[in-house]
């Protein structure tokens, strides 16, 4: 789905760790963080990704929860996105998820349309992500199986 270029669509998705960053159990997840990181800076479609001075967003508070962990970024379109979600390193930490984070009931990742050029914060991710739960996909904040163009938003 190509989209008008004055918008591009923010991802969050966050996850509720098992184990502290630092133990073993974690590992795998956390020495393939700069790799997975690389892959995504150069894939097609990327613009901008959350980080910290670490390099990833994994010190990154979100929802006043130690445990949880946020990732962040911004595509030009979900055609993008779900090229680099679904494909290669990516593909690889997606399938071995449950061995590192708890299973969450609630919505994990939402999406959203952005002004070209904007950057959203941890606390608009918050707001989209708590909207979701309430209300289901809408324009303010969608999932890739039920999204909304931008002039929707």
């Amino acid at each position: 789905m190509a989209t008008d270029s004055a918008y591009e669509l923010a991802q969050v998705n966050i996850a509720r760790l098992k184990y502290p960053l630092d133990s073993p159990e974690l590992k795998g997840f956390v020495d393939a963080l700069d790799p997975v990181n690389a892959v995504a800076d150069a894939a097609e479609g990327f613009v901008w990704r959350l980080q910290s001075e670490s390099g990833n967003a994994t010190d990154v508070p979100v929802f006043g929860d130690s445990w949880l962990i946020v990732n962040m970024s911004v595509w030009r379109n979900p055609d993008a996105l779900t090229a680099f979600m679904y494909q290669g390193r990516h593909r690889e930490l997606l399938a071995r998820r449950r061995e590192w984070f708890e299973q969450v009931e609630a919505a994990v990742t939402a999406l959203w349309w952005v002004p070209a050029g904007h950057r959203p914060t941890v606390r608009e991710a918050e707001q989209r992500l708590l909207r979701l739960r309430a209300e289901g996909p809408t324009p303010y904040a969608f999932t890739l199986r039920t999204s909304f163009p931008p002039e929707e938003s």
